[in-house]
């Protein structure tokens, strides 16, 4: 039995994969400790496509890489599970794993051992128990969720060619923060290319699009600057914005809000909150903000067990008692990535633990095929094409750490010459 270091990380999403990477590149490599990764998906894509993939104008089987042949590359083990327990005592993690084929599906647990644990599971949408949510509205947490819309708004298309009536058409993302005014900004693009490619039955004039938001603005995180820039490009596209509103509840034709109003709506997508997944919350003997997320130190060791550290979306870091906890942020996760394949390397050594530090880049949001807006390091507002560089490039960085800057080229210049070529829309 190999008596190497064993660090186990559970979660392969942006932060998650970055950092095994960057550990199996130099421990994994070197022999100086054991990584493992362990997801319940064989594939990874890039969270903030996600809505890119729901409106159909991005097809992530070109955008996916499979965690076996990652892993194989770069010095780490891939586990496939669900993870579902933890035991601090013994030092090990319970994965549950369905296999199923054409005769049986079977169900069974695997039981994986650590030194040290680091916890990398992200954050699920939060629909706070609003009435009808659940059953009426999409989520966009995941590829298959997104998928889901967007197979939901193909047939919709399909069903009105096929019948050969013209139709109206109304959507209504409920929560405008990052992912609700990209997924808005995204479905302009979309109803152009459905009419573009002979799905004219719905005409672009007659799809509406509903930004719904309980604050007083849209982008509530960002800057009010940013926000009303934000606001000016949307409803130049035509869509209605709707601040200060409220949700009572949703049915399968209407979404409901407490001053007594209602929209109509076929289609309706939750995004106004986040929170852990229930793993996370129901873990015992950890201490856990009102959000379900871990309290860690500014080592990202949880505050209950230094063996297991937690960070991204499912942390609840504070680096300064003046400040507010660190947000749910892509970029927040990524040097908290690169932060731990560094401490890491000191944990192995037996030396002290260094202190994350955060250094905010800004933040940017994108509003479709060439524009976008943002501010970089809090106080530079940029908009327009250079933005949209500027968000693009962001994918091209966690590409470039997860494959390096060669393979991250090569990939940039497939997808030039791919979207040259096929469809604007995925059409099946």
């Amino acid at each position: 039995m190999s008596n190497l270091h064993h660090i186990v990380i559970v979660g392969g999403g942006a932060g998650g994969l970055e950092l095994v990477t960057q550990l199996g590149d130099t421990l994994g490599k070197s022999k100086k400790a054991k990584i493992t990764l362990v997801d319940q998906k064989l594939t990874h894509i890039w969270k903030p496509l996600l809505h890119e993939i729901a409106a159909g104008t991005m097809n992530p089987s070109e955008e996916e890489m499979n965690y076996y042949a990652h892993a194989a590359k770069h010095h780490y083990e891939f586990v496939l599970g669900r993870f579902e327990q933890l035991d601090r005592d013994h030092k090990t993690i319970t994965l549950s794993k369905t296999q199923s084929s054409k005769y049986e599906s079977k169900h069974e647990q695997i039981t994986l051992g650590y030194d040290t644990l680091i916890l990398a599971l992200g954050s699920v949408s939060n629909d706070f128990n609003t009435p009808g949510v659940k059953a009426f509205c999409h989520y966009l947490d995941s590829r298959h969720q997104a998928e889901v819309f967007q197979q939901d708004l193909l047939h919709l298309y399909l069903d009105a060619q096929n019948k050969d009536v013209d139709r109206n058409l109304q959507i209504a993302i409920i929560g405008a923060g990052a992912t609700g005014v990209e997924l808005a900004a995204e479905l302009v693009q979309a109803k152009q290319n459905f009419y573009k490619y002979g799905l004219n039955k719905i005409n672009p004039k007659n799809v509406k699009i509903s930004l719904i938001e309980g604050a007083d603005r849209i982008l509530p995180a960002l800057s009010e600057k940013i926000a009303e820039h934000a606001t000016q490009q949307l409803e130049r596209m035509k869509i209605d914005v709707l601040t200060a509103k409220r949700v009572e509840k949703v049915d399968a034709e209407k979404v409901y809000f407490t001053d007594g109003t209602s929209i109509d709506a076929q289609l309706k997508v939750w995004a106004a909150g986040i929170k852990t997944p229930d793993v996370i919350a129901h873990l015992k003997g950890f201490d856990k903000d009102r959000m379900g997320r871990l309290d860690v130190y500014a080592t990202l060791q949880t505050k209950s067990d230094p063996n297991v550290f937690a960070f991204g979306d499912c942390a609840h870091c504070i680096l300064d008692a003046r400040e507010a906890p660190l947000g749910p942020r892509a970029q927040v996760a990524s040097q908290q990535a690169t932060f731990l394949a560094e401490a890491m390397q000191a944990r192995i050594k037996g030396r002290p633990l260094p202190m994350f530090q955060f250094s905010d880049k800004g933040s940017l949001v994108s509003l479709s095929k060439n524009k976008a807006v943002g501010e970089l390091l809090g106080q530079v507002n940029v908009q327009g094409f250079v933005a949209k560089s500027m968000y693009v490039s962001l994918y091209r960085m966690h590409q470039a750490t997860i494959y390096g800057y060669a393979h991250a080229g090569l990939l940039t210049a497939k997808d030039f010459v791919t979207r040259k070529i096929a469809p604007k829309i995925k059409l099946h």
